[in-house]
Formats: C-alpha cells, structure tokens, sequence
C-alpha cells in the first residue's frame, strides 16, 4: 500500500533547502535595453564538478494523477536546473538525506513562470509535467564519472491530489 504523499505549491522558501526556484520575482535587479526590460541577476547557483556546464533539451511525456512515486535520483557531481519551454506545470519532487537514503520526500507544483534549479546531490524525482507533455531547457554537467544514483522506495508513496488555489 503506497504512503500518500500532498502536494504544495512551490515556494523559494519552502524550496530553499533542495535548490533554486527560478522566477522574475519582486523588483528587478536592473533594468536595461533603454528601460525596457528588468533583468533578474544571479537566480541560480550552477555547481558542477570535474566536468562543463550544458545546456540540453528535454521533451517530457504527461504524467497525471494520481502519480505513484516509487523511484527518486540524486547528481552527485552537478546541480540541474529546468527551464520550462512550454506553459506546463511540472511536479518537482525532493527528498531529505539519511545516510545515503532518500527519507521525507517532499512535492511541489510550479506555477507559470516559474523553473527550478536543484542543487548538486539532492534526491529528487523525475521530470514530471502535470497534465500535458513539456518541453524544458536543462542546464547541468556534461562529463564523464558516475553522476547518477537511483533509489527505489521498498513501499512508495501517492501523490493523489494538486495543491488548492491560494
């Protein structure tokens, strides 16, 4: 019988242990192209080790709910951020480390305009666009050396319901 799992919705704050959240939030850092346009500097710290920083595409099946989460994965050598390309929103789901295990997972959902960077070594599960198929940017290490470890949940949890609109 899987846990269940609520789903929130993604906040920097909440966020903040497990990486990033990407997004033209509060006032501009400075406005350039003759005032025209507010840029948003610095929002995302990129770690990578022994290798160089890319930039990939990812296209993304739908998921849907209820989602059963059996499996999660961490990058030991990079951070990853995802840039969505599309107007999906995307589960993200993180967990917690206890010596080498995934515990406590955790789940968000993005609201439009936002991506997310996830710092280097964080459980986290599978790209996961909710309801429609998503296009993403991804930026993270290119290299060699193993830089991803999987775990599989002896019981998994459910993820039935979205967050409420607040």
């Amino acid at each position: 019988m899987p846990i269940d799992l609520q789903m929130n919705w993604l906040t920097a704050v909440d966020f903040a242990p497990y990486g990033d959240v990407i997004e033209c939030a509060g006032a501009p850092d400075k406005m350039i192209n003759a005032g025209m346009c507010g840029r948003f500097h610095d929002r995302a710290k990129i770690d990578i080790v022994d290798g160089a920083t890319g930039i990939s595409l990812f296209d993304a099946k739908a998921r849907q709910l209820p989602y059963l989460l059996d499996m999660v994965e961490r990058h030991p050598l990079g951070s990853q951020a995802f840039i969505p390309m599309s107007q999906t929103c995307f589960m993200v789901i993180v967990a917690d480390d206890q010596d080498g295990v995934p515990v406590n997972p955790r789940a968000f959902l993005t609201k439009d305009g936002q991506s997310i960077n996830i710092y280097r070594n964080i459980w986290h599960g599978v790209l996961a666009p909710l309801g429609a198929a998503g296009q993403y940017a991804v930026v993270d290490r290119i290299g060699t050396g193993a830089n991803l470890q999987e775990h599989y949940f002896e019981t998994p949890y459910l993820i039935s319901a979205a967050p409420v609109i607040s």
